[in-house]
């Protein structure tokens, strides 16, 4: 288990840099302030919450696996998902009624943060 969080907080923290770099970069005058501040804020999340895949997953290797941290890293992975995703999808398409599933992705990472300090009390 350690190893699928491992390897999916350093897959998700590239892929965050390479949203970051590419809104930095490639989307300079193509958006609005107010939609480059949704995009910016999808890519906030994404680094932290793939840093925290990478805290879970290092605890799974330290302390032995567990469902409560199986269900941390899991719901942080759908958070990013959903949160950073809809963020990034209303950015490129304007779409803004996508801001209504963002709590979905908000909700999962309070979850997925709840979950992993159960995990460690437990250990």
């Amino acid at each position: 288990m350690w190893k699928v969080f491992v390897i999916l907080g350093a897959i998700n923290a590239a892929a965050a840099v390479g949203f970051g770099a590419f809104g930095a970069h490639g989307l300079e005058g193509k958006l609005s302030d107010r939609l480059m501040e949704v995009y910016q804020t999808g890519v906030q999340y994404h680094v932290m919450h793939a840093l925290g895949l990478l805290a879970i997953g290092l605890t799974a290797a330290y302390a032995g696996g567990s469902a409560s941290l199986s269900w941390s890293g899991w719901l942080l992975f759908a958070g990013i998902i959903i949160f950073s995703g809809s963020l990034y999808t209303m950015a490129f398409t304007g779409i803004t009624w996508l801001g209504a599933i963002t709590p979905i992705g908000g909700t999962a990472f309070i979850a997925g943060w709840v979950m992993l300090i159960i995990a460690v009390l437990k250990i």
